[in-house]
């Protein structure tokens, strides 16, 4: 397939300019991106036009990611019904640093069409307001700029003139790097439209020279809720933000009709391979095939091997059947991510020297995880009492040799109840 034929078969094209294909098929063209460094993190929702940079490298051509030092002082008004907050100089260049960090895990930066990163603030920072007005601002009419969706939806709340101008410092930034650096297209979401033609016409009309655009679709669930969010938020590339654990619970808790989709959008697997996935998930869909497949494939490629393996055994803790070893091999912070929000309480490493018998453990202190000492009998009396995995009766003491890392006891009781215990000096 050609690189158009493979976005369109992947669900990552929406538009293409009139003109791009025969363009590539000419020459080895440059491309970019934008991207907001309103975070010191990318996430999955930055994933769609990370895999079209991707792809514009593996069929040969330059992939460029431009990191809006500059645009991200003003905001971009595109989907948005508010103005956002600024944010001062030293925080976007924190961020810049960090996304770059990442984007470096999907790019080859070596070799004859090599990845490259820029950032508009080089170019801007010495730009000046009459300078800007008097070079950009002439070539394009305030018609030209109310006519765009960005600014049409915003016409009854209002927007500030700084966000009124971004379609010019964005379609600035297109005509620099066409003129400084040779790039010749620009890609980005859908709702990037008419910030990307901006661009082209702005080098039509200042550079006498032609350029083009190609987007890839918003991405929305099949349930109808946001893509990219979950209960807290953001699903983070960052693990410290969102752990590997909750990345991997992401894509494996995909519906369905969803993952069939998201394998094309978000591997590099081909497409003999996913559709033998979805054979094999058709044939029985509570193996749940597709879903596995993405997590691992998107989980290995953005955290490793090693914490896409974290993530299927903390996963297991919950979902399957696990051990105390199981739970020992865990990493603490790990552990605490899947184990977020259960009941907990304190017990000082003093009184598990003595040891602390299972029922004061259960029905004691402040924030008791049963009612009363009754309550714990009968659970244990039943046999539905865990501590770190392993059945327990009202006979079982704990002590110091019960604590996971460096302060942990899990207990459970039945299958889906968790209270942690954490061990204080």
């Amino acid at each position: 397939m050609t690189l158009i034929e493979e976005l369109k078969w992947r669900g990552l094209l929406h538009d293409i300019m009139p003109g791009t294909e025969e363009l590539l098929a000419q020459e080895q063209v440059k491309a970019y991106v934008g991207f907001d460094p309103t975070a010191d993190s990318l996430h999955i929702g930055n994933l769609v036009p990370i895999m079209l940079l991707v792809h514009w490298q593996r069929a040969g051509h330059t992939p460029i990611a431009l990191v809006g030092g500059a645009t991200g002082m003003v905001g971009d008004p595109s989907g948005k019904t508010a103005e956002r907050q600024f944010l001062d100089v030293d925080v976007i260049q924190h961020n810049l640093a960090s996304q770059r960090a990442q984007l470096e895990r999907f790019l080859d930066f070596t070799g004859d069409n090599a990845a490259d990163v820029v950032n508009n603030h080089d170019w801007f920072k010495d730009f000046t307001f009459l300078d800007f007005i008097r070079d950009v601002g002439k070539h394009i009419t305030v018609n030209y700029m109310m006519s765009k969706d960005s600014v049409k939806n915003r016409l009854e709340t209002g927007m500030s003139f700084t966000e009124f101008t971004y379609q010019l410092v964005q379609g600035y930034d297109f005509y620099h790097l066409w003129k400084h650096h040779g790039v010749k297209v620009q890609m980005g979401g859908s709702d990037q439209w008419g910030n990307i033609v901006t661009g082209t016409e702005l080098i039509r009309r200042k550079g006498a020279g032609q350029a083009f655009a190609i987007t890839a679709p918003l991405i929305t669930k099949a349930d109808g809720s946001k893509f990219g969010k979950s209960e807290g938020g953001n699903v983070w590339l960052d693990k410290s933000r969102t752990s590997a654990y909750k990345f991997y619970q992401y894509w494996i808790n995909a519906a369905d009709e969803d993952a069939s989709r998201y394998l094309r959008i978000f591997t590099l697997l081909p497409k003999e391979e996913i559709e033998r996935i979805e054979a094999e998930h058709a044939e029985n869909p509570g193996g749940r095939a597709m879903q596995k497949a993405l997590a691992e494939d998107v989980t290995r490629r953005i955290h490793g091997q090693e914490d896409l393996d974290t993530a299927i055994a903390a996963s297991r803790l919950l979902f399957g059947k696990s051990s105390e070893d199981d739970l020992r091999a865990l990493p603490e912070a790990e552990l605490l991510s899947v184990f977020e929000g259960v009941p907990q309480r304190t017990l000082r490493r003093a009184e598990l020297e003595e040891g602390v018998g299972i029922i004061d453990v259960l029905a004691g202190g402040d924030s008791p995880f049963l009612a009363s000492n009754g309550e714990a009998r009968r659970a244990l009396k039943e046999g539905s009492v865990s501590v770190n995995k392993a059945k327990v009766n009202d006979q079982k003491v704990l002590t110091a040799e019960d604590i996971l890392g460096t302060g942990l006891v899990l207990l459970q009781r039945g299958k889906k109840n968790y209270f942690l215990v954490r061990i204080t000096d």
